[in-house]
C-alpha cells in the first residue's frame, strides 16, 4: 500500500495482491491472503461470519485491504490484512481483520523480545499502554496479536468510532493456532469462543471487541 491518503476502488481479488509485502510468495491458492481476498470481493457486505460478531443490521461502510498502522519504535508498520469501518445501527466500529488458514501468527513475544534492541522497547511500552497491559505479556503470547489489537484501537481513536475490533477470520478446516488466540485473550480475562465475539475490559478504561470466525472453506480453492 502506498502511504498516501487515496485509494481507488477494488477490479477484484487479484487487485488485492499488489498490496502484499512479498506479493509473489504471499499469493497462492490456499493460503490466507488470496482466500481471504476472494471471501470479502464475492460477499455482499460483510462475510456472514464476520457480521455475526456484531449485533444484528450491521453494515460494512468501507473496507481497505493491506492496512498499515504505524507504530514507533522502527521503520516496519503494522500491516494488516484488511481495515473494515462497520455501522452497527448508530454506532461505528474501527475493525481489523486478521486472516489465517495454517499460517502460524509469527513469532511469540520471547522470541521477538529476547535481547530487545531500544527500538523494541519502545515498541513493547507503546503496546502496553495502547492495550492497557502493566508489563510485557508472557513470552508465550503472539506478537503479531498484540500490534494487531492495537492497531484497531489505535484507528478506533483516529477515525473517531464508537468501538475497536480485533476479528481473526480463520479458513483452517481445523481452527489451527485458536490456542493461541485463546492465550492472547486471557491477557484481558477473557474466554473466547468460536464464532462468538466478546469484549474485551482494557484495564485503561477501553473497550476492545474480539472474535474467531470461521470462514467458509470453499474460498480456499477459488
Amino acid at each position: 500500500m502506498k502511504k498516501g491518503k487515496i485509494y481507488m476502488p477494488s477490479a477484484g481479488p487479484s487487485a488485492w495482491q499488489q498490496f502484499l509485502a512479498e506479493p509473489e510468495k504471499q499469493w497462492r491458492k490456499g493460503y490466507s491472503a488470496r482466500t481471504l481476498a476472494h471471501c470479502w470481493e464475492q460477499s455482499d457486505g460483510l462475510p456472514p461470519e464476520i457480521a455475526a460478531m456484531f449485533p444484528q443490521g450491521c453494515e460494512l461502510l468501507i473496507a481497505i485491504p493491506e492496512y498499515k498502522v504505524r507504530l514507533p519504535g522502527g521503520a516496519r508498520d503494522s500491516q494488516n490484512d484488511l481495515f473494515a469501518l462497520v455501522r452497527c445501527n448508530q454506532l461505528t466500529c474501527a475493525v481489523m481483520i486478521e486472516g489465517k488458514v495454517n499460517e502460524p501468527f509469527g513469532p511469540t513475544v520471547g522470541d521477538w523480545f529476547r535481547a530487545p534492541s531500544p527500538g523494541k522497547v519502545v515498541r513493547m511500552q507503546h503496546l502496553c499502554k495502547i492495550l492497557g497491559l502493566e508489563k510485557t505479556p508472557p513470552e508465550h503470547i503472539r506478537y503479531q496479536l498484540l500490534h494487531r489489537a492495537a492497531s484497531a484501537l489505535i484507528e478506533a481513536d483516529r477515525f473517531k468510532t464508537d468501538e475497536a475490533a480485533m476479528i481473526v477470520q480463520s479458513f483452517s478446516p481445523t481452527s489451527m493456532w485458536f490456542e493461541d488466540f485463546v492465550a492472547f485473550a486471557a491477557l484481558f480475562g477473557v474466554e473466547p469462543k468460536m464464532g462468538e465475539p466478546i469484549g474485551a475490559i482494557l484495564s485503561n478504561g477501553g473497550m476492545l471487541r474480539i472474535g474467531w470466525a470461521q470462514g467458509n472453506s470453499a474460498y480456499l480453492s477459488a
